[in-house]
């Protein structure tokens, strides 16, 4: 208590184009409150600001909820100016305003909310550290995001298009939006592109964008199939030619794009000498993601921290002589989700022999099973080890080395 009354906490609202503060002292005194625009020039006004409040021997405290989007000028700016300034997750924000009788929304309101969590949860909050690497690879992931999520929203629609044109369209190929698949659906949007087409020549087109892993057992094997589905002509059908054409053009620039960033990406995240990828179930994209949502992870203290952070770590809650652990939802769920998707990843098998991905994991996830822990809870169990394993990992700049599995002595 006596160390935070050394501080003045400063809670900012950020939008496009102005930022809202308010200054509150740890008795949670509404002090004063400024609004400036989001450009370097103005954030000035906010230290001069601060410093009418401050007494001798304080120190300002900032809290800033989005530190990579229209708060990171505003955080790189307080940080060249050596202040403190502290990542306010979101939802505890949110939290804190739901919880007044009365609700309010204003960016006033807002901003007070975002103070009086950094005043409560100040030694849980991870530093904003917002260098200009960290900021590259998390434009650069949000952008694969979108492109991801843009193609995966033309394959459905293709499928569709598809469905109308060639009913056993799903038979032709093993994924519609193979490099063999879209050349064909290109050239072919409909069955009547393919009428003056024998085996051989539909084989020979296949040849030569499957690099000859299609044969003519493949050509007669689609037009069977055309052949069994009847006439699908219909009026206005080059309309209906051209949306599949375009869909495919869409998706084959998606393909493209999403390549050119992941090259980007494996550049970029050359430059931090993480080893990431040597854990089961990461790839360069996976360890971009996690790099993405984590930053710098020398803004976290400790593993522990990390795990708050991403809402991993379990929550106390009860009233006198009970009390329960329950599932912390809050947190970074982008994280969350990465680590639970790695956790699946370590207790996988292989398709053939069926031997575990990560023999470690698997077993510890057995001994968690066992110990009367549901899959769900076995699940979280393996995600709080892998927060530990991951901030070692990037902290120290170290390979994964798999823990060696004790050995058992037959009684």
């Amino acid at each position: 208590m006596k160390e935070q009354l050394k501080y003045l906490f400063i809670g900012v609202d950020l939008h496009k184009q102005h930022h809202t503060a308010v200054i509150i002292n740890f008795w949670n005194e509404k002090l004063g409150e400024i609004r400036i625009g989001n450009k370097p020039t103005a954030f000035p006004e906010l230290l001069i600001e601060v410093k009418k409040h401050m007494k001798r021997g304080m120190t300002p405290i900032y809290g800033l909820e989005d530190t990579g989007g229209y708060g990171r000028a505003l955080a790189v700016f307080l940080k060249e100016n050596k202040q403190v300034v502290k990542e306010v997750n979101p939802a505890l924000a949110n939290n804190r305003r739901k919880s007044h009788a009365i609700i309010e929304k204003s960016d006033s309101w807002d901003a007070e909310c975002v103070a009086r969590v950094l005043k409560d949860e100040l030694h849980h909050l991870p530093d904003a550290n917002p260098m200009d690497i960290y900021w590259a690879i998390s434009q650069l992931v949000t952008t694969r995001r979108g492109l991801v999520k843009d193609l995966y929203s033309h394959v459905r629609k293709l499928h569709q298009q598809l469905g109308y044109h060639y009913p056993s369209y799903g038979k032709f190929f093993s994924e519609i939006d193979g490099k063999t698949a879209l050349a064909f659906w290109e050239n072919f949007p409909a069955p009547h592109h393919l009428r003056e087409f024998n085996n051989e020549q539909l084989a020979k087109f296949l040849r030569t964008y499957s690099n000859n892993g299609l044969s003519t057992k493949k050509a007669a094997e689609i037009l069977r199939h055309i052949q069994g589905d009847g006439e699908t002509h219909r009026e206005f059908q080059e309309r209906r030619d051209f949306i599949v054409q375009s869909m495919v053009r869409t998706i084959s620039f998606n393909k493209e794009e999403i390549a050119r960033v992941d090259g980007q990406l494996q550049d970029v995240m050359g430059r931090l000498n993480l080893k990431l990828e040597s854990m089961t179930g990461i790839d360069h994209v996976t360890a971009a993601y996690f790099t993405a949502e984590i930053g710098s992870v020398n803004r976290f203290a400790s593993a522990d921290k990390m795990a708050r952070f991403a809402g991993i770590a379990p929550i106390i809650v009860g009233s006198g002589n009970t009390h329960k652990i329950r599932k912390n939802k809050l947190g970074d769920r982008d994280l969350h989700d990465l680590f639970e998707q790695l956790a699946v990843r370590q207790i996988a098998v292989t398709r053939g022999k069926k031997e575990p991905r990560n023999p470690y994991f698997y077993n510890y996830y057995q001994e968690r099973l066992a110990a009367g822990k549901t899959k769900k809870q076995a699940i979280i169990c393996i995600m709080r080890k892998l927060v530990n394993i991951i901030y070692r990992m990037m902290k120290e700049g170290t390979e994964y080395k798999a823990p060696t599995l004790p050995i058992k002595v037959a009684g």
